[in-house]
């Protein structure tokens, strides 16, 4: 005879509820990857944001639908309508039994130039009210060379801790064991189909055995695109060697303190021998009103880590580029060869 199962209570079920699975893979519709390229390429090369919908299923984010932004400037009335349109799209969108869960966020890029301080800000106000969000980055530039650049970003965990205490000095650092790889996690992508609209793409495929997009990886010329990669990243190695140099004065005031510090402690000391050899009480070794005691801050490595994000993104984009155009130029070689 079965035993009876054991009835768990409603505390020991929302305990195991917290421990949720990680998230392995972002599942995105192709008619949502067709909106986000429509989008983005529509307005390059301004960069656009749009709202991803979805479900959340265990250790799949599915992404089944998504809306744009309407281009808004810097201003709070503009911002305010912006709110108001999301909330009104969503509204829409639930009536006709479309999901209308937010998920994340999707918006283009220049160059592959996504990791800044915005985009972590963005991260963070999301997280307040959605426990596992994802932006979809969308390079149109990168695109135009052959390659489908979509890119799904999280922040880690331990870096999330870290920014909410907003402490980024090396001390701590060094004790979360957090170097600047550790920011984003790139989650893995899987562009899925409904069985009709597979079924309708395998019958065009013998009417078109060759697509635009083949035509695209065949192009030689790659010149512009590596030329603006190594422009920025000249960029980026000028705005690295300005966050040493800020690190450089911070250790330069420090070592001129600590330097302060020890002179006036030895006079202090030899002062108060005098004292007491007069048979007087002595003076404390340290005054806290003393400027020199005052410590100086620490200036952030969150700049410099996420510059040196940037420049590790553009080395590989270089790195692809170059390799996939040099197999070109073998490839035209052996052609002309035969």
């Amino acid at each position: 005879m079965a035993a009876a199962p054991i009835a768990r209570s409603f505390l020991q079920v929302a305990a195991t509820e917290e421990v949720a699975t990680p998230l392995r893979v972002v599942q995105i519709e192709g008619l949502v990857m067709l909106k986000i390229i429509k989008h983005c390429k529509e307005f390059s090369p301004a960069l656009v944001t749009g709202q991803l919908l979805g479900l959340d299923v265990g250790s799949v984010l599915e992404v089944t639908n998504c809306f744009p932004f309407p281009i808004r400037e810097e201003d709070e009335e503009v911002e305010a309508d912006g709110a108001n349109y999301q909330l009104e799209m969503m509204r829409c969108l639930r009536e006709v039994n479309v999901d209308n869960n937010t998920v994340g966020w999707y918006q283009s890029t220049l160059m592959g130039s996504f990791q800044t301080v915005e985009l972590i800000e963005t991260f963070m106000n999301y997280q307040e009210n959605i426990r596992r969000c994802v932006c979809i980055i969308y390079d149109p530039s990168r695109s135009s060379q052959g390659v489908l650049a979509f890119k799904a970003l999280k922040l880690s965990d331990s870096f999330m801790e870290l920014y909410k205490t907003n402490n980024f000095t090396g001390e701590k650092l060094r004790e979360k064991n957090l170097s600047w790889v550790d920011i984003f996690e790139e989650i893995p992508i899987k562009v899925s189909n409904s069985a009709l609209i597979s079924a309708f793409m395998t019958g065009l495929e013998d009417d078109t055995p060759v697509t635009q997009c083949d035509y695209d990886r065949l192009q030689l010329s790659t010149n512009p695109f590596l030329e603006r990669s190594a422009e920025f990243l000249i960029e980026c190695m000028d705005d690295l060697s300005m966050e040493q140099q800020k690190f450089q004065f911070y250790h330069r005031n420090l070592s001129r303190q600590q330097s302060q510090q020890q002179t006036w402690l030895q006079k202090r000391r030899a002062e108060n021998m005098a004292r007491k050899a007069a048979g007087e009480e002595p003076l404390p070794e340290e005054d806290p009103s003393n400027p020199i005691f005052k410590p100086i801050p620490e200036p952030s490595r969150l700049d410099s880590f996420l510059i040196t994000n940037q420049i590790s993104n553009f080395c590989n984009q270089i790195n692809g580029v170059a390799g996939q155009n040099f197999s070109r130029l073998y490839l035209m070689k052996a052609l002309h060869e035969n």
